[in-house]
């Protein structure tokens, strides 16, 4: 991978776990000074739901197929999946007895139109860009007007 063009911060929260929750997002085009942020509040839902569809959301916003992208997030359970390759066995086997299916196949579909990296950082550290996505994910959570997670079921 080349030089990234857009670096993504994101970051998902969830208050109970299921319970109310919202992703937030900044993405920062590297070298320029553009700029944008993004979050969503969810009445019924799981942090590592929130991770995820704050990843997808921020891919969805790129106009050109086949940009350089690295992800920094604090979720483990994203990295890994990408990185590891358990994503890739998941859909092999039609994402049988997984959660959060429905994520997972719009992750993949916007991951593979982009040139997409992960970088893992840890969470709470002061880190800037990650701080404020921590922040509009729990102000996301916390609006009054929320809207339905229609992929969550519990199990």
């Amino acid at each position: 991978m080349n030089q990234p063009q857009v670096h993504i911060y994101t970051d998902g929260a969830a208050r109970g776990n299921p319970g109310p929750g919202g992703y937030g997002v900044v993405m920062e085009w590297v070298g320029k000074p553009y700029r944008k942020e993004f979050a969503q509040g969810f009445k019924h839902t799981t942090n590592n739901r929130m991770e995820l569809l704050a990843v997808i959301e921020a891919l969805k916003k790129l106009k050109n197929p086949g940009t350089e992208v690295l992800v920094f997030t604090d979720s483990k359970y994203v990295v890994d999946s990408v990185k590891k390759g358990w994503v890739f066995s998941w859909e092999k086997k039609k994402f049988k007895e997984r959660k959060n299916t429905d994520l997972w196949k719009k992750f993949l579909e916007e991951y593979r139109k982009q040139k997409v990296d992960f970088k893992w950082i840890k969470g709470h550290n002061n880190h800037l860009q990650n701080e404020r996505c921590d922040f509009l994910a729990v102000t996301a959570s916390k609006q009054p007007r929320l809207l339905l997670d229609e992929g969550f079921t519990e199990s």
